[in-house]
């Protein structure tokens, strides 16, 4: 009975027909895509889902201090001691 699950299963959800809205510029890149490698529009989305999916993610930045402790990535904008007393204010 199992084995016949996972044939329904597989055998449902192999092909799945969806309506969905793409931004005109992500509409382009699909189709010129399509059309390079010879393929229907939804084979080009199916394969460049399952490429996004597949890519190595970035590891996180996490940097450790002297003291060896772990510190958020620099963003650029100093975190003042007035901007930690506005924010106490905030939950006041």
């Amino acid at each position: 009975m199992e084995s016949f699950v996972q044939f329904f299963d597989l055998a449902y959800h192999e092909h799945m027909r969806i309506t969905i809205t793409l931004d005109d510029d992500a509409h382009q890149f699909a189709s010129i895509y399509a059309r390079a490698r010879g393929i229907t529009l939804s084979a080009a989305i199916s394969e460049l889902i399952h490429k996004a999916e597949a890519a190595p993610q970035p590891a996180p930045d996490i940097r450790r201090s002297a003291s060896g402790l772990p510190c958020f990535p620099p963003t650029g904008i100093p975190l003042t001691a007035q901007m930690v007393k506005d924010a106490e204010c905030e939950f006041d």
